[in-house]
């Protein structure tokens, strides 16, 4: 069956099976390797994308019910420049970095509906998200860091990343 997909702002139409996990579609079918299979039963958060946004486990979203625009770590920056990103590295946040795609995305999740997000709000959006290695207290200096070089005034929509990617 045929479906039409928006994924970090670029449309594509993918011929799978509507039952088919959108993780699969993403990794599989479009052939984008950042978002990682983790438990398969939407409890590592290793899988988790932006639809319109909002973090979702992608291993749990079945494409035929996906009617938004999906976002995935390579959407948030074509050039690593995403503050997350940015804080992600100032902050050498991963130690194995398995977990790291899904922890990214919930954080920029956060950071655009909370832009200066306390402790709570942290631990609040960031709680599914599981890290073997235990690198949760640098995960949440991460954030803090985002937060202050400005998410919200430098956070690029899914369209203006696909379009900076077609220049290269």
């Amino acid at each position: 069956m045929s479906f039409q997909l928006t994924v970090n702002g670029r449309s594509t139409t993918v011929d799978v099976p509507p039952d088919m996990p959108l993780l699969w579609v993403i990794r599989d079918v479009l052939n984008l390797k950042g978002t990682k299979y983790g438990c398969g039963i939407g409890q590592c958060g290793a899988c988790t994308v932006h639809l319109n946004g909002k973090a979702v486990r992608s291993c749990q979203t079945p494409v035929s019910k996906v009617n938004a625009p999906v976002t995935t770590l390579e959407g948030l920056s074509a050039d690593g420049t995403h503050p997350v990103q940015v804080a992600w590295l100032e902050i050498d946040v991963p130690q194995c970095g398995y977990c790291q795609a899904g922890q990214m995305m919930s954080a920029a999740a956060l950071l655009a509906k909370t832009p200066k997000p306390n402790d709570q709000e942290i631990t609040s959006a960031m709680n599914g998200n599981l890290c073997r290695c235990g690198t949760y207290v640098r995960i949440r200096q991460a954030v803090h860091r985002a937060a202050e070089i400005g998410t919200t005034s430098r956070l690029k929509k899914p369209a203006e990343v696909a379009a900076a990617g077609t220049r290269d």
